[in-house]
């Protein structure tokens, strides 16, 4: 059985096992582990350039870490061939920072361009799909609009339905409430929540929005350094003492991470003999 902070969870979908990740000299994760099970929403937070982002590339295949694992559904995801690593990819949703729609398609078929691409469905059933998973994010009246007639929150939400037109198990979220307005924040964080319950999928919630992101999340790892500095439920994380967490959740200039990046003596970049 496994157990974080006590508490029994269902068997994991996703494992991170001690990933390591850099690039030449500069070192991004550092034997870093995770584990998100079905039905849980797990948020990633920390500051810009802390390991997040690379750790959604690590588990669609993108990146290759250094050292150590990712399963995806008891796979190793990097010993996958080709045709293993699109196979999984099919079963990973993914919402990107600013959707990424297809702005020379409508709607409707935006949603349906997974369906179209990666099944053999015939057009009856996508259509019954694709007013499904428009209707679950409230926009099945707007199937036919085209993408510049979408405000900033609805094109968010078109963009996650075509996340889940295939009914992945896993649903990723790249900054999902960046650029909204506090309807749209809100919106979007009750439907990564909803639907998270109502599919019963693994959902990761990449996000500097830490007061939205903890209302919504199950569990939460906070990265510095490239490691995980922090981790447990979101209340356990607000009333944490570490310096890691209170300079995160404070919004601080002081603490751990340094205003200075690490740099030569001044002298020495200016040429000056010592």
């Amino acid at each position: 059985m496994d157990y974080i902070d006590g508490t029994l969870l269902e068997k994991d979908l996703l494992v991170l096992d001690r990933a390591r990740f850099g690039y030449r000299d500069r070192l991004i994760l550092d034997e870093v582990s995770m584990r998100f099970p079905r039905g849980r929403v797990v948020a990633l937070i920390g500051g810009s350039g802390s390991g997040k982002t690379t750790i959604l590339r690590l588990i669609g295949g993108m990146l290759r870490p250094q050292s150590g694992s990712v399963h995806f559904e008891g796979q190793d995801v990097h010993a996958l061939n080709r045709e293993g690593l699109y196979a999984i990819r099919r079963r990973m949703g993914m919402l990107y920072q600013f959707g990424a729609l297809f702005t020379d398609l409508n709607v409707f078929d935006n949603v349906a361009f997974p369906l179209r691409e990666h099944t053999d469905l015939p057009e009856d059933l996508i259509r019954d799909l694709v007013l499904l998973k428009l209707n679950a994010v409230g926009l099945r009246g707007a199937a036919h609009f085209r993408t510049s007639q979408l405000s900033g929150g609805m094109a968010r939400r078109v963009a996650l339905a075509r996340s889940i037109a295939l009914d992945p198990p896993l649903i990723m979220y790249d900054e999902p409430f960046a650029g909204l307005d506090p309807i749209s924040l809100a919106t979007i964080a009750a439907l990564i929540r909803n639907l998270n319950d109502a599919l019963n999928v693994a959902s990761i919630v990449v996000s500097h929005d830490i007061k939205d992101a903890f209302k919504i999340a199950d569990y939460v790892y906070l990265l510095a350094a490239g490691r995980i500095a922090a981790h447990g439920t979101p209340e356990s994380m607000r009333d944490s003492s570490d310096p890691n967490v209170r300079q995160f959740l404070d919004g601080s200039i002081d603490g751990p991470v340094a205003f200075h990046y690490q740099a030569n003596p001044l002298a020495q970049d200016l040429g000056v003999r010592q």
